[in-house]
């Protein structure tokens, strides 16, 4: 019986950039556990922050999410993708993980923390052009991004300034610029770009 080391597809881009789309996708075409963290952590978040006195919905601002919260929700994914590398399944984390850009190491600091077993690490940087990406959080309605676009400039400009450069992974760019998600240049520069 020949196994394959399993692939965790890490899809980062601002709020707005069609993570979830991409991630979903690619979750599809490689049989791999879909792992959002919105989903996995909002019930328990927006129940913290009340409980605080904090705005549920306000966390680009919020220190006590930034530094509290927040921490616990990528530990929480971080932990269930350990579970499915153990059985073997590759997992796809739709999350922003900006706050962690800036520590180049970071892949190989969480793959001792949370004693992750043997994987391919794939970072998938999801783009849209700004008015593109404003167009869509308009869109989307979330209660959530009423701060970013009233405060479109310096949430953009935050957006822009940090660049994701981990070590450790292999990075692939995703113009998702298109009506629909299309995988074929993604696949193709997976191929090109294997260990």
């Amino acid at each position: 019986m020949t196994t394959t080391t399993p692939k965790v597809f890490f899809v980062i881009g601002p709020a707005g950039s069609g993570k979830s789309s991409v991630s979903r996708q690619i979750a599809r075409r490689f049989g791999a556990a879909y792992i959002d963290k919105d989903t996995a952590a909002t019930g328990f978040t927006e129940l913290l922050l009340k409980l605080n006195g904090s705005d549920p919905n306000e966390r680009d601002n919020n220190d006590f999410y930034q530094s509290t919260i927040m921490p616990l929700e990528y530990a929480a994914i971080l932990d269930l993708t350990r579970d499915n590398l153990l059985t073997g399944n590759s997992v796809v984390l739709d999350a922003p993980f900006g706050k962690y850009f800036s520590d180049n190491d970071y892949l190989t600091k969480i793959r001792v923390r949370h004693q992750w077993p043997e994987a391919e690490l794939v970072v998938v940087h999801v783009r849209l052009a700004g008015e593109a990406l404003r167009q869509r959080l308009i869109s989307r309605g979330y209660p959530r991004d009423e701060w970013k676009l009233s405060n479109w400039e310096t949430f953009w400009a935050g957006a822009q300034a940090h660049s994701c450069h981990w070590r450790g992974a292999t990075h692939i760019d995703f113009d998702n610029s298109a009506s629909e998600t299309d995988l074929t240049a993604f696949e193709t520069e997976l191929s090109l770009n294997k260990p």
